[in-house]
């Protein structure tokens, strides 16, 4: 059964206040783009609309050169924006709070990549999958400095959730001395924030991510 490339390897996630300009922001994505992400997602929770467009539009553009998907974190009405503008590959995920995978499919389309939280709960998971949705995300698995109110989450919950049959991404707290257990756990994709965005030379350290996920195996 074919799949896509993005369905496993290292998710990168945007934070604002480690890339708080565009020159920035551009700069550490495009480096980590070079060191082969699967995903990259766009996340900035302020109110500023012009920002958030003039900065996804640029990174969409950057990840269609490499044939990586942007996803858009928590906002369909942009990720729609950006499909309207020609960047197909946009998609976009959603927290609990963010709406429907329903509402957001019929507005992005059938081909669309929509992910979802479902934090320590199968539930949520089974209820996201049998909307459609493309990915679940589960977590945090460790202590996380972006997500520390989250419920912590057991390894054995992404082992139990491969039963939905979709790609399972693992966050919170992941690291380049943690990254295999949450593969070696079930998790397809490995979210990380800190660990791509924080250090001065994001191309290597998503290279080194990626050597370290490709030795872990999963162990049903």
């Amino acid at each position: 059964m074919f799949e896509p490339a993005w369905t496993r390897g290292v998710y990168a996630i945007t934070d604002e206040t480690l890339l708080p300009d565009d020159e920035r922001l551009l700069s550490a994505c495009e480096a980590a783009l070079r060191g082969g992400l699967a995903l990259l997602q766009y996340r900035d929770k302020s109110d500023d609309a012009d920002k958030r467009w003039r900065q996804a539009n640029e990174l969409a553009a950057r990840c269609s050169a490499y044939e990586v998907p942007l996803i858009i974190n928590d906002d369909v009405a942009l990720a729609a924006r950006l499909r309207r503008a020609g960047h197909w590959r946009v998609g976009v995920h959603l927290g609990q709070q963010d709406g429907l995978v329903n509402d957001a499919r019929y507005q992005l389309g059938p081909t669309a990549i929509i992910g979802v939280t479902c934090h320590d709960r199968l539930e949520l998971a089974e209820k996201a999958a049998a909307e459609g949705a493309s990915y679940l995300a589960f977590g945090r698995f460790f202590a996380s400095r972006t997500k520390p109110s989250a419920p912590p989450a057991p390894l054995s919950l992404l082992e139990q959730a491969g039963r939905f049959g979709l790609p399972r991404g693992a966050i919170g707290g992941i690291t380049v001395d943690n990254i295999t257990t949450v593969r070696e756990a079930g998790a397809e994709l490995a979210a990380a924030v800190e660990a791509v965005f924080a250090v001065q030379d994001p191309e290597a350290r998503v290279i080194e991510l990626n050597r370290r996920l490709s030795m872990a195996a999963h162990h049903p």
